[in-house]
């Protein structure tokens, strides 16, 4: 058995000028382990946990491998309210006031069938819903050697898993799963999947008429106390090679008294792992490098 997570879903802000939240930890793996096994017991989908852990195996991560559990994130820019679903990261938000947050692993479109960026809110919410799969669907299922039937009853088979909610843009849902491994990739048809512990907890907070924003915001750039964080979770080789001056807002480059260090700027773009790294700070903090040298 793996040991209990050593930080909660659920972070508070204690200055509500800051948008950093948790902390990154390590645990080790067991010989029976997967990358897929641990980023479940933790609530993070395989491709965060390999943007963090870029050289470990899938598979077989070994026994003995530190695994990092990249619990900690710079949050989305914009309004703190209901929830919020960053498509380039795969990671939902669910602001239970604008200074408590609860994040989740999130499944997303794949290519061709994106989810759509865009606010929307919760129509509907249904507990062991059927699934009745557009036609579209089931001629790209048919086209791949797959019949699906008219409607899917509730169970096991059900891809929508035990809870769904519907957006005002009715064609997608936020939805649990049958296929949990597929969680943190771009694997749906549009709508968001989630583990099936994450929508049953989710399922349970969220009222109907809820504001659902999908975003995809690549960098992301937040304060904690006098200290700068950039985070990086770009996808694709034009992101990955944005100028660096387009990565830190004006507002807060150009910003009297705030220090950038842009080689530290370029070296988190390069990583790219998906991790909050410090790359500067207000003059007069306390000296950022020394405090902050790995996270």
């Amino acid at each position: 058995m793996l040991p209990a997570p050593a930080q909660a879903g659920v972070f508070q802000l204690a200055n509500p000028n800051d948008s950093v939240i948790g902390a990154p930890f390590y645990v080790t793996a067991r010989k029976e382990d997967t990358l897929f096994d641990i980023g479940r017991f933790y609530g993070y989908g395989h491709d965060e946990l390999k943007l963090a852990n870029p050289k470990v195996d899938t598979w077989l991560p070994g026994e003995g491998t530190e695994i990092l559990i990249p619990n900690k994130r710079i949050l989305p820019s914009g309004p703190r309210e209901g929830i919020v679903l960053n498509l380039a990261e795969r990671r939902l938000y669910f602001y239970r006031s604008p200074n408590e947050v609860e994040m989740f692993a999130a499944g997303v479109g794949r290519d061709g069938w994106e989810t759509p960026v865009g606010t929307y809110s919760i129509i509907e919410k249904r507990e062991n819903p059927t699934w009745t799969p557009p036609e579209s669907v089931r001629r790209d299922h048919a086209a791949r050697g797959s019949i699906l039937p008219a409607v899917v009853p509730p169970g096991p088979d059900n891809p929508l898993g035990a809870f769904a909610m519907r957006l005002s843009n009715p064609s997608y849902l936020i939805h649990g799963t049958n296929k949990p491994d597929a969680i943190g990739m771009p694997a749906s048809a549009g709508c968001t999947r989630m583990f099936p512990e994450d929508i049953e907890r989710l399922y349970q907070q969220v009222p109907v008429g809820t504001t659902v924003r999908i975003v995809d915001q690549p960098y992301k750039v937040g304060w904690q106390g006098n200290r700068l964080y950039l985070e990086v979770n770009a996808l694709t080789d034009e992101v990955k090679s944005r100028p660096v001056e387009r990565l830190i807002p004006t507002s807060i480059a150009n910003a009297e008294g705030v220090f950038i260090d842009w080689d530290e700027v370029r070296r988190v773009q390069q990583e790219n792992a998906g991790i909050p790294r410090l790359i500067g700070g207000r003059q007069g903090a306390t000296s950022w490098h020394r405090l902050d040298a790995v996270f």
